[in-house]
């Protein structure tokens, strides 16, 4: 009688992803976690700033991501500001920054505007802690066209 074949079975890994964060900052801290139950590796961001904002006689200071704009933070913390379009071009949540920086790349504004301090704050990411006056829309609007003239 011949011998049987011997019978192998041969299991493959888990498949291995890597979430990844919605920016990419140079300024910001991220530190690499190990991996997770699930075989994953994940990214936290380690700092957020500190973000004042002047509205209507009040000053209220939020903790805000870096990967996050300073708009959805106050409007998730409920404060009433003004906005619309929330893409950085319809102009209706001017602000003007007092201190600190922010990342507005993604935004409409002329260089020349932003260099005066304004920003619009759907499209303003914090690169370190900020003091923000929410400004009329009026005011930022006849800057942006008097500079269009230049």
């Amino acid at each position: 009688m011949a011998a049987a074949a011997p019978t192998f079975h041969i299991t493959t890994p888990p498949p291995f992803t890597l979430a990844a964060p919605k920016h990419q900052f140079a300024t910001n801290l991220r530190s690499l976690h190990p991996l997770n139950l699930r075989g994953r590796l994940r990214y936290t961001t380690t700092c957020s700033y500190k973000v004042a904002i002047e509205h209507e006689g009040e000053t209220t200071e939020l903790e805000v991501d870096p990967d996050e704009t300073i708009l959805e933070k106050a409007l998730d913390s409920g404060m009433s500001v003004p906005h619309d379009c929330k893409l950085g071009v319809c102009m209706t949540c001017p602000a003007k920054l007092l201190s600190g920086s922010v990342d507005q790349s993604e935004g409409m504004l002329s260089d020349d505007v932003i260099e005066r301090g304004y920003s619009l704050l759907c499209v303003s990411y914090p690169k370190s802690d900020c003091h923000i006056k929410i400004i009329p829309e009026e005011e930022l609007l006849s800057l942006q066209l008097a500079t269009a003239d230049d």
